[in-house]
């Protein structure tokens, strides 16, 4: 199973925004990802809905950074972006009718929300500002 990038992608995407003077267009977001300026503008219309970009048309227009980065956190990007079900992993007979099979499915189920409420609650207090920092201190270290 092809793992699902749009989090890591768009987060990838946003912090350039941030560090970077003046709109970015679909075309140089697609290259900088190595895809399609078309995959580029389908995703970004996700977090242009949800208020965290806006673009700009016309000669010298493109992408450009709205949000308050303190105020997004990891969470509000992947669910702008549409993303799926954190955990993917599931019974392949929901409602078995043997008894083995629904005590198992019943474990499963019980560690699988778990595990997706602690990532869910740490994806929301990781706020883009942070990694930003994270990503300015890197910077800086290495010259």
């Amino acid at each position: 199973m092809r793992n699902d990038s749009r989090l890591s992608r768009m987060l990838h995407v946003l912090l350039h925004m941030a560090r970077h003077e003046g709109p970015m267009t679909s075309d140089e977001i697609a290259r900088m990802l190595g895809t399609n300026a078309v995959v580029v503008r389908r995703t970004m219309a996700g977090l242009r809905d949800s208020g965290y970009v806006r673009s700009e048309k016309g000669h010298g227009g493109g992408w450009v950074i709205e949000a308050d980065l303190e105020a997004v956190s990891l969470l509000d990007v992947h669910r702008a972006v549409g993303g799926p079900r954190l955990f993917m992993i599931g019974s392949e007979h929901p409602n078995a009718n043997c008894a083995v099979e629904r005590v198992v499915n019943e474990a499963l189920e019980s560690a699988l929300n778990e595990a997706e409420a602690m990532l869910v609650a740490r994806l929301g207090k990781v706020s883009l500002a942070e990694l930003a920092r994270r990503f300015d201190q890197r910077c800086r270290s290495t010259f």
